[in-house]
């Protein structure tokens, strides 16, 4: 007998690889898993103008930056935005100033797709071979009132589909937001505030990003690198000690050894 829905992720026309570079933008959701790739030694870079919650904001970051990593993940919080009144303009970040210099809105659907189409034109523009993964983060948003969060959440979901369908050669849909609300579906998968996803179902949607997004040789490096970290984040009770002392450079030593060897594969792929 099943006891649980399982969520079906598709199957993508892309791998990442090995020590890939990679560009987070979006929620804190964005933050969490991207982090993750950091634990993993991927060269990643994560929110670099900050948590961005909707898609305009999304798009600020993008225009912004000029990261241009063959893969970007951009996971999308809300519809909600906030105007400065005084010029009429979309903000990012409030940054403390009194609520009443701004006016809430809700993007529609058709605005959410505007700007998330020229997010993929313009990372397009930076490099041909771009690959966009989307997710909607599964946090919902309590100060809406749970009823509008799912109108928010639906909103995005409805942009990112047609998204996709749009761009299919360059766009996909990871499906964060089901796993954790469908399969996930027990308040035990939560922080005790039960909005944001533990520590345990960061780790679960990990590891199906890993088996669903991931090559054989990029799984390879992770089982080559896990002894490693392990022994790096050894805590003993004598850290001063000579023996921990040698135990630790060992450790460092392999890291150094693995990384150069995969970089080393990763230059040579692209000179070919």
């Amino acid at each position: 007998m099943e006891f649980r829905t399982r969520v079906n992720i598709p199957t993508y026309n892309f791998s990442i690889e090995p020590l890939e570079e990679i560009l987070f933008v979006g929620s804190c959701f964005a933050d969490s898993i991207g982090r993750r790739f950091e634990e993993e030694r991927f060269p990643v870079v994560v929110n670099p103008d900050g948590v961005m919650y909707n898609p305009v904001s999304v798009l600020h970051t993008i225009m912004r930056t000029n990261e241009k990593p063959r893969v970007v993940f951009l996971t999308l919080g809300t519809n909600h935005v906030y105007r400065l009144k005084e010029t009429g303009e979309i903000v990012d970040n409030c940054q403390k100033r009194p609520q009443s210099l701004f006016q809430e809105e809700k993007l529609t659907v058709n605005q959410c797709i505007e700007s998330l189409q020229q997010v993929v034109d313009v990372l397009k523009s930076r490099r041909s071979d771009v690959q966009i993964v989307l997710t909607v983060s599964p946090i919902r948003y309590q100060k809406y009132g749970f009823h509008e969060s799912q109108l928010s959440k639906a909103t995005l979901l409805l942009a990112v589909d047609e998204l996709v369908a749009r761009n299919g050669d360059h766009v996909a849909y990871f499906p964060a937001y089901e796993i954790v609300l469908d399969e996930l579906r027990d308040y035990r998968f939560y922080q005790p505030d039960m909005i944001h996803p533990s520590v345990q179902t960061v780790e679960y949607i990990w590891q199906q990003l890993v088996e669903s997004l991931f090559s054989s040789r990029a799984k390879q490096f992770l089982n080559e690198w896990k002894p490693i970290k392990e022994a790096l984040g050894h805590r003993p009770f004598h850290p001063e000690s000579e023996a921990y002392q040698q135990f630790l450079e060992k450790a460092q030593q392999q890291e150094r050894e693995l990384l150069a060897r995969y970089q080393d594969n990763r230059q040579n792929e692209t000179i070919k």
